[in-house]
């Protein structure tokens, strides 16, 4: 199934009567942000465990969202996912797990993703495996929910997971090589640092070497926004391989990369 082409409403209110009936029985993926923060975390995930017949999950969630102090549309979905994980685990209900990764809903699945990656004590490696078909999946909302889900796995072990996602970083489907670079961003957006990346950013380099002229769109922003990022603690790192690679990629997709890894220096310059 292809990714959800639907335009989506510009505001709230506009979003039709049966679309947000169907966003929130979790029939449909959402379109855009605004049906993403339209959504009523609770409804849905009501519905969804009717649908599986785990209604005893619901006080229990419920209960771990109500401590929320200053609750917004973001933190009540993350809660959700926790309390649901929670109460996945406790039970062993991995029925419950995989019955979620295959949901219609793009907000279920990245349910399903933050549960799947939230387990600490599960070694990098394993953790990389069971969120790759996250990092696969056909919704952007997922995918960004696949790499936060892991991110605390990669910030433990940097290294460990670079080995791995060098290989990640020459797939065929550029969802996944996107992750590679995007997981190990060493500043990232709204999410742990990774301090190893930040001081030695060259440590990242089997990623992004075979990124360096992705035909990809989607993968050469997250490259440009990796080196962006180094260039703010590393920026003479960032300086010479953007130089060496205009050098040994004449081509528009490194060229473009390039401009936009350079674009904090360049502000700085002026």
């Amino acid at each position: 199934m292809a990714e959800q082409k639907r335009k989506g409403a510009r505001t709230i209110k506009d979003i039709p009567k049966d679309v947000l009936e169907q966003l929130n029985r979790g029939e449909i993926e959402c379109a855009n942000l605004v049906e993403f923060l339209a959504i009523d975390r609770i409804a849905l995930l009501k519905n969804i465990l009717e649908k599986h017949d785990r209604m005893q999950y619901f006080l229990p969630v419920c209960k771990v969202v109500e401590k929320i102090e200053n609750p917004t549309s973001i933190s009540i979905a993350y809660t959700v996912a926790v309390g649901l994980g929670e109460q996945i685990y406790t039970n062993n209900d991995s029925v419950l797990l995989t019955k979620l990764s295959d949901e219609p809903s793009d907000f279920v699945r990245s349910w399903a993703a933050e549960i799947t990656g939230s387990k600490s004590d599960l070694k990098i490696a394993d953790a990389l495996k069971k969120i790759k078909p996250f990092a696969a999946d056909r919704h952007f909302n997922v995918r960004e929910s696949a790499w936060a889900a892991v991110r605390h796995h990669i910030v433990q072990k940097p290294k460990d997971a670079i080995e791995i996602l060098t290989k990640w970083a020459k797939d065929k489907d550029e969802n996944v090589r996107r992750f590679a670079s995007e997981a190990t961003r060493p500043r990232g957006v709204w999410c742990e640092h990774i301090k190893e990346l930040k001081e030695n950013p060259e440590l990242g380099l089997p990623i992004l070497e075979p990124l360096k002229s992705d035909p990809s769109r989607y993968v050469q922003n997250s490259v440009a926004n990796w080196l962006n990022d180094a260039s703010k603690t590393q920026p003479e790192f960032v300086k010479k391989l953007c130089k060496r690679w205009e050098k040994e990629s004449n081509t528009k997709e490194t060229k473009y990369i390039i401009k936009r890894a350079l674009r904090t220096l360049e502000k700085q310059s002026k």
